[in-house]
């Protein structure tokens, strides 16, 4: 007997071998059998001129909050992705405490109206499985949030205590199922850790089997510099690394991509367990604050604040910037506020955006931090395509989409999202792969299913084999792509026929069935 079975499927199995005829037989949640299957039993699924692969695996996600408020998934599950690695670039729901805690609670109040009712790992995973979700969650404890919850956002180094303190909420973490650590040393209060305090950390992570992944200090400017602190601490930690979302930020940069992969692959060489992942578009999404000089974050958000409020400071970051002969403005587009006075200024550009406030555009860039308390998204468009093809093809970057499950509706459907939160997987499989033919189809499912699944140590998952969980997208090859654009983001992409989560039919013909099968991955 068989709970789901599909039939005529070109099965691309997600090892990167070739695609092959055959019948898929699900039951209990599980692949029970690949090959012919007379048996008619069960709910049937014609895949007949279309792709059967595992499910897709978001290796840098940031859905942590997201799934709480909305625990569908919509723009990861219609994009065929059916786990999800969470807590990335140092920031993860838990562990917590603090003063983190009380910004966090809040923040998502404020925004969200979401009550926060845990602090560990143990009690975020809880929360996660009474209410359920439509993908398969894994988490990695984020060193921002635990620097946060035992020092705030003070520049100064941990103490002894505070050290200790802060390995035993990475100890707890682990025990309780996360899988490794993550840190962003581009955001406060990170980037004030020296790589003696990472080391300790990622060596607390490693007695666990954890991985390190990293958010480098740049990515930019010193980008060679901060792949070679994150392979260092890495090495001295004796824990594999993760640089997350592999790039050559600002076109004076982009000639360093050579030198980057030689530092990458002179450590994989060495022995080192060194590997990237990249989402498939040139412009990136953070904070807009992160165009101000690391010293203004000291303290946390409350001083920050302060700072950006005092006519003094601001024209010491002036200065700073100009000195740096910074001229991004144009480059900038505001895609998320939380005040409704400046939702007019979501999906324009900076120097647009000023024009329309009869304001400068720095002074505009302060004024709308102060009025927002910081919650301020931007998109950045600073990267080299001819790069992005580049990075693709190298056997040790793998595909996550930098972002957190969002929808078309509600809550998460506000603002101007970056379009890689709802066309991430099919925009590699559409554009890169059958347009360009920058990789082969099974490689491009490799580095979408086994490869992230091998990395981060998630068992019997990210491939179609027999006995591994039956998570399993099936796609049109000759239609699926992303529809989603800077302009008009929330949009889902083309070419998803059906998405099954261990077991259970979650998307059908582009629409979500409301299934919530996903688990809680714990390492």
């Amino acid at each position: 007997m068989f709970d789901i079975i599909i039939k005529n499927a070109n099965i691309i199995d997600g090892s990167g071998r070739e695609g092959f005829a055959a019948d898929i037989g699900i039951s209990e949640g599980r692949i029970a059998k690949i090959g012919r299957i007379e048996k008619t039993d069960g709910q049937i699924i014609d895949a007949k001129g279309l792709i059967a692969s595992p499910g897709f695996v978001d290796c840098h996600s940031h859905s942590d909050y997201y799934l709480i408020i909305n625990p569908l998934a919509e723009s990861k599950i219609r994009q065929g992705v059916t786990t999800e690695i969470g807590g990335n670039c140092g920031y993860s729901a838990a562990p917590l405490s603090g003063e983190a805690l009380e910004e966090r609670k809040n923040a998502y109040k404020k925004a969200y109206n979401l009550e926060h009712g845990w602090q560990d790992a143990k009690g975020y995973f809880s929360r996660l499985e009474r209410q359920g979700t439509s993908v398969n969650f894994a988490l990695l404890a984020g060193h921002n949030t635990i620097r946060a919850s035992v020092i705030g956002g003070s520049s100064r180094d941990a103490t002894d205590n505070e050290m200790a303190r802060m390995k035993e909420m990475i100890n707890q973490a682990m025990k309780e199922g996360a899988i490794g650590i993550s840190t962003g040393l581009a955001y406060g209060p990170a980037c004030f850790a020296k790589r003696d305090e990472l080391i300790e950390l990622c060596k607390e992570a490693r007695k666990a089997n954890g991985i390190f992944t990293v958010h480098m200090r740049s990515e930019g400017k010193g980008l060679l510099e901060a792949i070679e602190e994150s392979i260092f601490i890495a090495k001295q930690a004796e824990i594999p690394l993760q640089i997350s979302h592999l790039k050559t930020y600002g076109e004076e940069n982009w000639g360093k991509l050579d030198s980057a992969f030689e530092l990458i692959e002179k450590a994989r060489a060495e022995g080192l367990d060194a590997t990237c992942d990249r989402y498939p578009y040139t412009a990136a999404n953070t904070g807009l604050h992160s165009v101000l000089p690391n010293w203004v974050l000291d303290g946390g958000i409350k001083k920050e604040l302060e700072r950006l409020k005092d006519k003094a400071v601001r024209e010491k970051i002036r200065a700073e910037l100009q000195q740096a002969k910074t001229d991004i403005w144009d480059k900038i587009m505001i895609s998320e506020v939380i005040t409704e006075k400046n939702k007019i200024y979501e999906g324009k550009g900076i120097s647009e955006a000023a024009g329309i406030a009869k304001k400068e555009p720095l002074e505009f860039v302060f004024d709308l931090l102060v009025e927002d308390e910081i919650a301020v998204d931007a998109i950045f468009f600073k990267m080299s395509e001819e790069n992005l093809k580049r990075i693709f093809k190298k056997p040790y970057v793998m595909f996550g989409s930098d972002s957190g499950a969002r929808a078309d509706y509600g809550p998460l459907g506000r603002g101007r999202s970056h379009p890689r939160t709802f066309g991430t997987f099919p925009r590699v499989l559409g554009r890169y792969v059958r347009n360009e033919k920058i990789l082969d189809l099974p490689n491009a499912i490799k580095k979408m299913t086994s490869e992230p699944c091998k990395k981060f140590n998630i068992k019997n998952r990210g491939l179609i084999k027999e006995g591994y969980f039956a998570d399993i997208v099936i796609f049109n090859p000759e239609t699926i792509s992303d529809t989603a654009t800077y302009e008009d983001p929330h949009k889902y992409p083309m070419g998803i026929e059906c998405v099954i989560v261990n077991g259970k039919t979650t998307v059908e013909k582009d629409k979500h069935l409301g299934t919530k099968a996903g688990n809680v991955i714990r390492f």
